[in-house]
């Protein structure tokens, strides 16, 4: 596959559109246009740097002038969809059906979720994202993880611990925050730290 085929069919996958890669990128619209057409073979490294991160891939893929299949799956993974509808099985029990998402091997994640609603607003993270995220039993105070509660609900909120258990907290004002202890909770579980966020264009 050529580099600027890649470029297109990757920017197609994350829901981006040809302005918004444009913007940015800091170049005109016609000018992404040009690369995904392979009109300009020498862009600047900057411009590599800038478009690798909003495509989520290693810069090492579009310094090439073509891939294989093999360069692909070195420098990709595949990791599944949890979503809320998986809520309370075991993630190494996932059935078959279940949907995979491709995302470079720099970010160390084990499966992604979609957002619902926009509790998560103020941190970026919108309705219908997907969120990548790294499988650990702990996060630290203060950062966004995904948890489980009593094996039915499935969130992602910033984490904090109180004198009896532990707060969840959205990105969001009008949404207080979500205090659970042995009182009202019997088991809470950490699925891990939210990594990276794809952003899916409406």
């Amino acid at each position: 596959m050529k580099t600027n085929e890649f470029m297109a069919i990757r920017r197609k996958e994350l829901g981006l559109t040809l302005e918004e890669v444009a913007q940015r990128c800091g170049v005109g619209k016609s000018t992404v246009r040009k690369w995904e057409k392979g009109l300009i073979k020498n862009m600047g490294r900057d411009k590599i740097d800038l478009l690798a991160g909003i495509l989520q891939v290693s810069p090492v893929l579009l310094l090439k002038d073509d891939f294989t299949a093999d360069d692909l799956q070195r420098h990709f993974k595949r990791v599944p969809m949890l979503g809320y509808a998986a809520a309370g099985a075991p993630l190494e029990d996932i059935n078959q059906d279940t949907p995979y998402y491709d995302v470079d091997n720099r970010y160390k994640v084990d499966f992604c979720i979609t957002v619902s609603g926009d509790s998560m607003v103020n941190a970026g993270i919108n309705d219908g994202d997907i969120v990548f995220i790294k499988q650990q039993q702990e996060v630290e105070v203060g950062q966004i993880g995904c948890f489980e509660i009593d094996g039915e609900k499935i969130c992602l909120k910033r984490f904090y611990k109180t004198d009896t258990g532990v707060m969840l907290v959205s990105e969001n004002p009008k949404y207080a925050p979500m205090v659970f202890n042995a009182d009202n909770c019997h088991n809470f579980r950490c699925l891990g730290l939210a990594v990276l966020k794809q952003s899916v264009i409406k």
